[in-house]
């Protein structure tokens, strides 16, 4: 695509060519049915971001924006390509068209406006997933798209970079068709998706030049030394904003003072009090860098909104243990695409503190053995604190926790950084963990590789005591949601590694109600239920909570394991800790401590058993260069 645009009034032919186009959208409505001419004249509009500005860009797309592609499977089972690119690019374009002086594209004709600025748009990750438990004619759909934003002056110095991304969600709705095979606002749902990508793009443009103003390099979402609320448009006496809102921060104590390791939620609960539906409604939270810089992302749209509806959102976010006191400020901003007068943003007021616990050895990173390397062996370390459900249960340290343990067995194992895959939350959704055991995995392992799979999260079992892990997008009540054991052991069997073991440190649920709990109650989690090899060694047995060790901020089976690798599990004092000396050790230090710091039994499960003399109790996990160990608790 070749455009150079320069706004200015509509010529009469134009208007005379867009007449006679909408005349034959509707003659066709009246052949094809009306929901389609109906879906493409109510599409969500570009918003109004304010004034144009008098600077001349030139856009310039990567190819692998302009060339995205998403599969999809239709309510027939058949496989389509949707061409996303092109379509959000020319969003873009129109968007970029209504705030900057002219625009120039990339391949274009010669301009005759000198473009003073220049923005790049690359692809970082897209992904589009359609839920197949979804109800009569209406399935969910999710489309995710993170861009690298890069604006360059002139003459092609860098001025900054930020990555730009949007979560949409919305529901597909079959097509009124005989066969009721594809979706019939698929284009629609398209184009929402673009016009919030395109509006995130150009915000963060018209942010970045209001910030270097001329005066040198800044970054695309640098914030002012004191935070200011966003702007915003002032409703006109006598026009009140139909969008209303309230904003609420929430923590784990609900003191509202947040310390290292503990969890924030930032709430907006949403109502369209208005006669009209809202479309195009987004949220977005600006205020303390240090704090925002946490959250994954600041932007969030939830699309349209009924008259008299209400919806809720949450940003998350997990406060780290290095941040420094202080006092901080948030504010929430949401607006539609349909109005100019939008409501006031919130401001949310709160305290950052160390949390006042004296840190544990085992986070502070142990020095790497150089002479010790195990190029064979290979760990994928899952960890999933919170879930896409609000419904599921958090664990406030699993995430965290596989960080440390990828870092343990990096450090102190001997495992390449390249044999390494660590999947965190979000990223830990199942087509993720999909990816890993079938993809990932088989291209890079032989006969001789150890295979180490460590998991940290929940875990659910059926009444028939079939056991599920839960990814980020699943959930605990529902199989469909989940990911089954039996099926990971299958991916683990066809690697044919010399040795595979699976950690799993969380809480073992039941995945039916509590009113047919009863029937089986004397039914275990079957963690082996084809047999396998493979040393599964489970934090907690049967159907209970994986405690979580406050004190020190950790699972309490993962507190246990990293200082069995740190060198507490090395019996023999050889400078060697083995998988029999970890598993040992595991099995009693969990239990003596759940009883006497907790009063309460955790006891691991180790299946199948291992003796001292199996050969894999040999297998050497972690080398010390110098074995430090006290007591702790």
């Amino acid at each position: 695509m070749a455009i150079e645009r320069h706004p200015t009034g509509f010529p009469q032919q134009l208007t005379i060519r867009w007449a006679i186009l909408l005349f034959l959208l509707i003659i066709a409505g009246g052949l094809s049915g009306c929901e389609k001419v109906t879906s493409v004249l109510h599409r969500t509009p570009l918003p109004d971001l304010g004034p144009r500005l008098a600077n001349s860009v030139k856009l310039t797309f990567d190819p692998s924006f302009t060339n995205l592609t998403m599969q999809y499977i239709d309510g027939c089972n058949s496989p389509h390509a949707l061409n996303v690119g092109e379509e959000i690019e020319s969003l873009m374009i129109d968007a970029a068209s209504k705030n900057f002086r002219a625009v120039t594209v990339d391949d274009g004709p010669p301009a005759q406006i000198l473009s003073d600025k220049e923005i790049i748009v690359t692809l970082q990750r897209s992904g589009l997933k359609l839920w197949a438990d979804h109800v009569y004619d209406r399935v969910p759909a999710d489309m995710t798209i993170e861009a690298l934003v890069t604006l360059k002056d002139g003459g092609g110095r860098e001025l900054g970079r930020q990555n730009v991304s949007i979560e949409h969600n919305q529901r597909l709705i079959l097509e009124p068709t005989p066969r009721r095979c594809d979706y019939g606002n698929m284009r629609e749902f398209v184009h929402d998706a673009g016009i919030a990508l395109s509006t995130q793009v150009m915000r963060a443009i018209r942010t970045q030049l209001a910030a270097t103003d001329g005066s040198g390099p800044a970054p695309v979402a640098a914030a002012p030394l004191r935070p200011v609320p966003p702007a915003t448009a002032t409703p006109a006496q006598g026009t009140p904003s139909a969008l209303m809102f309230k904003a609420t921060v929430l923590d784990e104590n609900s003191n509202l003072v947040f310390e290292g390791g503990e969890r924030i939620r930032v709430r907006v609960d949403l109502m369209n009090r208005g006669e009209q539906e809202l479309q195009g409604i987004t949220a977005v939270l600006t205020g303390t860098a240090s704090l925002l810089a946490q959250f994954p992302t600041t932007t969030l749209s939830i699309g349209r909104l009924q008259a008299g509806q209400s919806r809720s959102m949450e940003f998350a976010a997990t406060i780290p243990q290095s941040l420094q006191p202080e006092k901080a400020e948030i504010y929430v901003a949401v607006s539609d695409s349909g109005t100019h007068t939008q409501p006031p943003p919130q401001t949310l007021a709160l305290a950052i503190q160390p949390t006042g616990i004296t840190v544990d050895d085992v986070d502070d990173l142990p020095a790497t053995v150089t002479e010790f390397r195990q190029p064979h062996t290979y760990l994928i370390s899952i960890g999933i604190g919170s879930y896409r459900s609000r419904q599921v249960p958090s664990r406030k340290f699993a995430s965290s926790d596989a960080q440390s343990v990828a870092h343990y067995f990096q450090t102190l194992g001997g495992v390449p950084a390249s044999n390494i895959l660590l999947l965190q939350d979000r990223k830990a959704i199942r087509s993720d963990i999909d990816e890993a055991l079938l993809d990932w995995m088989p291209s890079r392992i032989h006969k001789d590789a150890v295979v180490i799979i460590y998991f940290a999260g929940l875990a659910s079992v059926s009444l028939t005591g079939e056991t599920f892990l839960v990814p980020y997008d699943g959930t605990d009540t529902t199989a469909s949601r989940a990911y089954p054991i039996k099926d990971f052991e299958a991916a683990l069997s066809r690697l044919h590694a010399r040795q595979t073991v699976f950690l799993f440190d969380g809480a073992v649920s039941r995945m039916e109600p509590d009113s047919r709990a009863k029937t089986a109650l004397g039914t275990l989690p079957q963690w082996n239920p084809t047999g396998s090899s493979t040393l599964h060694v489970i934090g907690t047995s049967g159907i209970g909570q994986g405690l979580e060790d406050d004190q020190h901020r950790h699972g309490l089976f993962t507190y246990y394991l990293l200082r069995a690798l740190r060198g507490e599990a090395d019996t023999n004092r050889n400078g060697d800790v083995t998988l029999g000396e970890a598993v040992t050790y595991l099995s009693q230090k969990v239990r003596w401590a759940s009883k006497t710091y907790r009063n309460q039994e955790q006891r691991p499960l180790v299946a199948p058993t291992i003796s001292p003399t199996d050969p894999s109790a040999a297998l050497i996990l972690t080398k010390q260069a110098a074995i430090q160990g006290t007591e702790a608790h």
